[in-house]
């Protein structure tokens, strides 16, 4: 049986659905939880519809960005694995390259040569075993962040903020920074997107064009990789 014929099969279909059947099922306990919490911290009914839309409506963009991913993952590793993964990490780059030094290790080159059954095992096991280290992580540091997180800020409730903020600034700019760095494409998306999104932002301060607040970063991304496109 060829490559891509294993990939596909009703067995990988099943066992991929099993994973992200369970993510969906997790998402859904979380929600709910989250939802029967709000009273006790102050969070009205309202407050919790609202952050549900924004959310929903926020994950547009990415999700977008993830399903063309998906697309390109479908004809090196099959549908069943491209959806699962991608359902799981949501990294296309990581998932991408993962696949292509698995195949490497066996010396068959992602999307060039033909694909063979040991190149798919091999692009399956360190797509899986290339992230295992963030659920460790996740699994035994998750509940000591907040431990972590008051012994750096002491009892100033500020400093919270400040190093939750200075987090997310450094994360988002390391992202972008080692896009910047390439000079190409990748670059010039980056760039656009900024500007789309500065200018969505400037826009919606304004109180008729409030409503699009919530559809900030999905029209920022899309613009972006259309005008890349173009360009």
């Amino acid at each position: 049986m060829e490559a891509l014929q294993i990939a596909n099969s009703l067995p990988m279909w099943i066992a991929c659905g099993v994973a992200v059947v369970l993510v969906i099922v997790q998402a859904l306990i979380f929600i709910k939880k989250a939802i029967d919490a709000a009273p006790h911290v102050g969070v009205t009914k309202e407050q919790v519809n609202k952050a549900i839309k924004s959310s929903a409506l926020t994950s547009i963009g990415p999700s977008i960005v993830v399903l063309s991913g998906m697309l390109s993952l479908l004809v090196t590793v099959g549908g069943p694995m491209g959806w699962m993964r991608l359902s799981f990490i949501g990294s296309v780059m990581f998932e991408s390259i993962a696949a292509g030094i698995g195949t490497g290790a066996v010396g068959v080159q992602l999307g060039v040569d033909e694909l063979t059954p040991l190149a798919l095992t091999m692009a399956v096991w360190t797509m899986i075993l290339g992230s295992v280290g963030w659920i460790i992580f996740s699994t035994f540091a998750a509940d000591k962040m907040d431990k972590i997180q008051n012994k750096l800020a002491g009892s100033n409730p500020a400093g919270l903020t400040i190093i939750s903020t200075g987090a997310i600034i450094g994360v988002f700019a390391a992202m972008c920074g080692q896009k910047l760095v390439m000079v190409d494409k990748t670059a010039l998306a980056t760039v656009l997107g900024g500007i789309c999104m500065f200018a969505m932002m400037t826009l919606t301060k304004n109180e008729k064009f409030a409503k699009l607040r919530e559809w900030n970063l999905t029209i920022a991304m899309l613009v972006a990789v259309v005008l890349t496109a173009i360009i």
